[in-house]
């Protein structure tokens, strides 16, 4: 690969993407639009009023659900409509505590979500276990405020243990500052990437839409992320995604972006090869 294409492979952009991207985030206003060839396509299908698909399963949001059993059936039957739209991953399950703020998107217990991404595994698609290491305890969604607080807690840790037992192949990054791991933002910073590798984790760490950072460019945003330990870079407006792969092309010739790239391409290669 050139260094151009390998740091392509470490972006997902929204429509229209940038050529070359690892993968695209397709939401309700553009799922008509074209997709570039051999992109891995993620969505948003978490359940309730978050389903880039609003005619698709799961019907119901997290927190209804009572018994690992109707988690999984959900899961499963999201799996099978997903791919039959030519999705490969959702970004999903939500495996914050419940008492987070994130309101019906949380489980009520961790293991009904990761009975919720065991079923997108058997209906052919990806599960994205979110948000690491947790937004149970912040305050507010780190989609509402730029800077917002929580605190590492075990269960919260336990529960993304448990993804990873599960295999699910995918983890997003929280936004929120956790002072045990440093001063950045867990999506940027080593600390937050090493706890969790610590967990026995090699599948793809994907970082939250790096398009809410906006104090500061795109450009060292990207960098910074790689850096820090992400495999994949979220940017949901295609602009963004264009400066991030300009600015990572050196660091893709110093071969700072062969462990990311790797793990991109087995990704994508298990998740397409199951479409077939």
């Amino acid at each position: 690969m050139t260094p151009r294409e390998k740091a392509a492979m470490v972006v997902v952009s929204g429509l229209p993407a940038p050529a070359g991207v690892a993968g695209v985030i397709v939401r309700r206003w553009d799922r008509e639009l074209p997709r570039p060839r051999r992109a891995l396509v993620f969505v948003d299908q978490e359940g309730g009023p978050v389903r880039a698909f609003p005619g698709l399963p799961p019907w119901r949001a997290a927190s209804s659900y009572r018994s690992a059993a109707q988690a999984r059936s959900a899961g499963r039957e999201t799996g099978e409509a997903l791919r039959r739209e030519g999705v490969h991953v959702d970004l999903a399950p939500v495996l914050d505590s419940a008492d987070g703020p994130l309101g019906s998107r949380h489980f009520r217990e961790p293991a009904l979500g990761v009975a919720f991404g065991r079923g997108l595994r058997e209906g052919g698609a990806g599960a994205c276990a979110k948000h690491f290491p947790g937004l149970g305890s912040t305050p507010i969604s780190t989609d509402d405020a730029a800077s917002v607080e929580g605190v590492v807690r075990p269960r919260e840790l336990a529960a993304f243990r448990a993804a990873v037992r599960a295999e699910i192949p995918c983890v997003m990054m929280s936004h929120a500052f956790y002072r045990r791991l440093g001063r950045g933002r867990a999506s940027l910073e080593p600390g937050a990437y090493r706890l969790l590798r610590s967990l026995g984790f090699d599948g793809v760490a994907i970082t939250d839409s790096l398009n809410f950072l906006r104090a500061a460019p795109a450009e060292r945003w990207a960098r910074r992320a790689v850096r820090a330990g992400a495999d994949l870079l979220l940017f949901t407006h295609p602009s963004y995604a264009r400066r991030a792969v300009e600015a990572l092309i050196p660091l893709a010739v110093a071969g700072e972006l062969d462990i990311h790239v790797t793990r991109v391409l087995r990704l994508r290669r298990a998740l397409t090869r199951s479409s077939r």
